[in-house]
This record gives C-alpha cells, sequence and structure tokens, in this order.
C-alpha cells in the first residue's frame, strides 16, 4: 500500500484530459493527442511502507466455492496467460497438491525465476505465456505472465500489477529504471504479492493498476498512428525530511 502526497502532470501542447475508472478499479486519464511532437510528464511524492512486501507461509488456497465473487475472474485464461494451454504442464510441476496455498505460488516463483533468462528486447506487445514458457526469456512483465498462468492453471486467482519499483535497501550495480510488474495471488482470504522477476520481499513498491494482464493496464493506448521517441522512468526514495517539506 502507499498513500499519494502530491502530484503534478504537465504536457507540451497543455491538452485538456479527463479521468474515469475502469472496470478494473483503476484510474485513467483520457485525452486526444494534437498532430506532431507531444511530451507527457508525470511527477509524484508517495509514502510507502519502510517494511518489505508482506508475507504469510501459512497462508492458505481458497477452495473454488469459498473464492469471492470479484476473485473469479483471475482464475479464467486471459490474452495473456493462457493458462487453459499450460494446464497440463502446472499440474505436471507444481500439481502434487502437497503443498499448501504459499507454497505451491512460491514454488511457481522459484521456477519461473530459474527458468526464464532477464533479456530486453526479448519480447513483443504479441508475446504470451506460452511463448515464455518455450523460449525461456522474457522481462518483468513476462515472468509475471508465465507465474499468474501457472496459479490459474492450479485455480490459485492470480491478477497482474504494473507500477514503480525503487532500488531502496538493494545492493549495486542498478539497471536502468523502468516501470516493474509482479502478479499477486489470492490466498488466506485476502491479495498477496509475490515478484517472480526478483523473487525477494521488496521495499517501496508503487501500484499504478492491476488486471488480468499486461493488456488490460497498458501504460499507455493509442487509437491510430503513435510512436513512442523516448521514455525515461525515475523512482527513487527521498528522505523523510525532504518528504515532508
Amino acid at each position: 500500500m502507499h498513500l499519494l502526497r502530491d502530484e503534478v502532470w504537465k504536457s507540451d501542447p497543455h491538452v485538456a484530459w479527463h479521468d474515469y475508472t475502469d472496470v478494473f478499479g483503476n484510474v485513467c486519464r483520457r485525452l486526444t493527442l494534437p498532430a506532431g511532437h507531444f511530451a507527457l510528464d508525470y511527477d509524484a511524492r508517495v509514502a510507502t511502507s519502510g517494511e518489505p512486501d508482506p508475507s504469510d507461509p501459512n497462508a492458505a488456497r481458497c477452495d473454488a466455492a469459498d473464492l469471492p465473487d470479484d476473485a473469479l475472474m483471475y482464475t479464467l485464461p486471459s490474452r495473456y496467460c493462457l493458462s487453459d494451454v499450460l494446464a497440463g504442464r502446472a499440474h505436471e510441476l507444481f500439481g502434487s497438491g502437497a503443498r499448501s496455498g504459499w507454497e505451491s505460488v512460491q514454488d511457481i516463483c522459484d521456477w519461473v525465476h530459474g527458468h526464464v533468462c532477464f533479456t530486453y528486447g526479448s519480447s513483443t506487445p504479441t508475446t504470451t505465456a506460452l511463448d515464455v514458457f518455450e523460449s525461456g526469456t522474457g522481462v518483468c512483465r513476462d515472468y509475471a505472465h508465465l507465474a499468474i498462468t501457472f496459479c490459474r492453471a492450479l485455480s490459485i486467482p492470480a491478477r497482474y500489477v504494473f507500477g514503480y519499483l525503487p532500488d531502496i535497501d538493494v545492493a549495486p550495480p542498478y539497471p536502468p529504471m523502468d516501470f516493474c510488474a509482479w502478479f499477486e495471488a489470492y490466498l488466506g482470504g485476502r491479495w498477496w504479492i509475490f515478484d517472480p522477476r526478483n523473487n525477494e520481499r521488496r521495499k517501496g513498491r508503487v501500484t499504478i493498476a492491476r488486471g488480468r494482464d499486461a493488456l488490460d493496464v497498458a501504460m499507455v493506448t493509442t487509437f491510430g498512428l503513435a510512436t513512442l521517441h523516448d521514455m525515461t522512468v525515475i523512482a527513487d526514495r527521498i528522505e523523510l525530511d525532504d518528504a515532508t517539506n
């Protein structure tokens, strides 16, 4: 969880916009881009917990009959998470039934973390979890898609999360900053963070949006021809005295 302290949106040239809430509860900004070059800048300060992602190794999977209605969609296949196609492999790898819910999801994260090699440019906007399973390469969204797919194949609700992940208490060298993707699994009556790309409990996550997969929470969705020329992402820790000024 995080608390938004303040935010500033800037665009060049300035355009009118409005916000709306999508079917997943995410706040989206809608605007019409003018012809020619357009620059968009977003800056915010947020307060996050100083503790690592919460965990509970005793969190159990829920029987399908006990799942809340709004979790059911996260047990189904989606555009990038082909849980029906990979169901057989999921049960071969993880489906013994002897492990608890938390242990099963962590087994999936361990396997995906070891199976997939992080490689920039290895995936495209159409790459699915099946593609990643077969190629063994991908970026953070691909790690999340594959882990989500295996969870859903075992009837564990899993949803895709997109946001910022600063390098708090992480030893150098630091990779170039970018938006990050992880996922949440529904265990023990609540949603828990899992991160197969880094495969550790991290500090300072800032969630932007949640959905079935990356298609639901694209950073930008455009209609018509639009070319991204440059993108810079910075997620840095600031000291408490600076944050309160």
